[in-house]
């Protein structure tokens, strides 16, 4: 894989705090004051490390340790089902299944995907690094496990017509690709026994044509 030179650490909380400013669906009663933001980010990390939960970063804060640009107001964590009952402070505010959970930590939405999904095992045990961030050193997804989370989220997008969000992830896939340029073959050997047969072919589909623009890119434009 290709190396790139690291990015300044990301702040966690600014992000979060800046996502929600230009978030104008939230009531102005609802949002919540900018140290309040940075305060309730810094209480969550260092609750999970005093409850010693295995976690790992994913989601868009994760994204932004590779690319620049993303804007989420979401904390995703990879975490074991057991962690649910270690951190009643987040509170479950949605449907929770064997694969995903959705809570509340004092007004910052916490997005779960529990490692009973053993895709998500999968991708906290083999593609986990140590990265820096403002408030700390924190467990986070590598770029090869992004991309196995962005795939296998893919199909599912696609079914529920939520093409907005398909497209979204398709743009990180081609920006992780064109940046780092992994070997791609090994995700899809990690992804293939947790998707049907016509899926990964659909994959494989989506993954071609992202290359094809690459391609294209460069030769257009003399990269």
């Amino acid at each position: 894989m290709k190396t790139i030179e690291a990015q300044r650490p990301v702040h966690i909380g600014q992000v979060v705090r800046n996502a929600r400013v230009f978030d104008f669906t939230h009531p102005r009663e609802a949002r919540m004051s900018d140290g309040s933001i940075l305060e309730t980010v810094d209480r969550l990390f260092a609750l999970l490390d005093e409850r010693g939960v295995g976690y790992l970063l994913v989601g868009g804060i994760a994204l932004l340790q590779y690319v620049e640009g993303r804007n989420t107001e979401d904390i995703d964590l990879i975490v074991p089902p057991a962690a649910l009952a270690r951190l009643p402070e987040v509170v479950l505010t949605g449907e929770r299944d064997d694969s995903f959970a959705q809570g509340s930590f004092e007004g910052l939405r916490v997005d779960l995907r529990l490692t009973s999904n053993p895709l998500f095992e999968t991708v906290a045990r083999r593609y986990a690094t140590a990265r820096p961030f403002v408030e700390r050193e924190i467990p986070c997804a590598t770029v090869e496990g992004m991309i196995v989370l962005k795939l296998y989220a893919l199909p599912s997008l696609y079914r529920q017509g939520n093409l907005v969000r398909a497209a979204l992830y398709e743009t990180d896939l081609l920006t992780l690709i064109h940046r780092y340029q992994p070997d791609l073959e090994p995700l899809f050997g990690e992804i293939a026994p947790h998707v049907s047969a016509t899926d990964l072919a659909a994959l494989r589909k989506v993954v071609a044509e992202i290359q094809e623009r690459i391609t294209r890119f460069g030769q257009r434009f003399g990269g």
